[in-house]
């Protein structure tokens, strides 16, 4: 709250309160001026890329660890194969591993896999967006999965029989049964993904190189000079996006579940 509050102090400095004004929020749409540096704006370069690279690994983290981690919750749940206790484990460790620890481990696996490469004759590799991007994704794989899974454990099985009885395959069954009932959930699980990638600092900050700043990591980056309300503007404007994301997943979760399960059941 007094981040959010500070947002609107009509001063340069958070220290001391000098009246409300909306200036920092206007400098953040049109990039400043006079005494405002362009960057700190979406009108200026750095927090325009920051932003944009932002919504780019959220948009594919979002994408691919949605589709893998729904397979993954049918495939731990509806097939029993060898090793799926372990699959089960690792798929906990994401969410109980401090992410520092995932940061470090995952830029010593990238920086052995560049050196490999280059032994190998292939080019000089270095970390980018698409190091940010697979990072999130191991962890974000977590979420999508354990939220499945749990709309998933509330499908009775004998619709999912009576489908089959009816004549049915089991890409029928999966298509018109098992996929409709678990679309709240998968919905809910790709926005919390979406939120937790947007957000996320440690894991960008490790495996980032340059060009690949997120919004994150760009905000830190002013912290280091000044805390200038122009700063808490930009945190609050992901705070508030944040919770709303999490809001829609709760309701997508919660509420649109419901009345599935009713429409079911009738």
């Amino acid at each position: 709250m007094v981040l959010v509050g500070y947002s609107f102090n009509n001063s340069r400095f958070t220290g001391v309160w000098q009246g409300f004004t909306w200036d920092w929020y206007r400098v953040l749409l049109t990039g400043g001026g006079g005494a405002f540096p362009e960057t700190v704006g979406f009108g200026g370069y750095g927090v325009t890329q920051a932003l944009g690279n932002s919504l780019v690994v959220a948009v594919v983290t979002t994408g691919v660890a949605t589709a893998l981690g729904t397979a993954l919750a049918l495939g731990l749940d509806r097939v029993r194969w060898p090793g799926r206790a372990g699959i089960e484990a690792l798929v906990l460790l994401p969410l109980v591993i401090p992410e520092i620890a995932q940061g470090v481990s995952l830029l010593v696996f990238f920086n052995g896999v560049f050196r490999l490469w280059h032994a190998w004759g292939g080019g000089n590799l270095t970390l980018g967006l698409t190091t940010v991007t697979i990072g999130h994704i191991t962890f974000a794989i977590s979420f999508v999965t354990l939220v499945v899974r749990a709309r998933l454990v509330e499908l009775d099985p004998d619709w999912e029989t009576a489908a089959m009885d009816l004549g049915a395959n089991r890409w029928q069954t999966l298509g018109r049964i098992t996929l409709p009932w678990l679309t709240p959930a998968v919905l809910s699980g790709a926005l919390l993904v979406f939120t937790l990638s947007l957000d996320d600092f440690v894991v960008t900050f490790f495996t980032a190189g340059v060009g690949a700043t997120t919004l994150p990591v760009f905000v830190y980056g002013m912290i280091k000079f000044s805390v200038t309300p122009a700063i808490n503007a930009i945190s609050t404007l992901m705070l508030l996006a944040s919770t709303l994301l999490v809001l829609l997943a709760w309701w997508m979760q919660g509420e649109r579940g419901n009345p599935g399960r009713k429409e079911w059941q009738a």
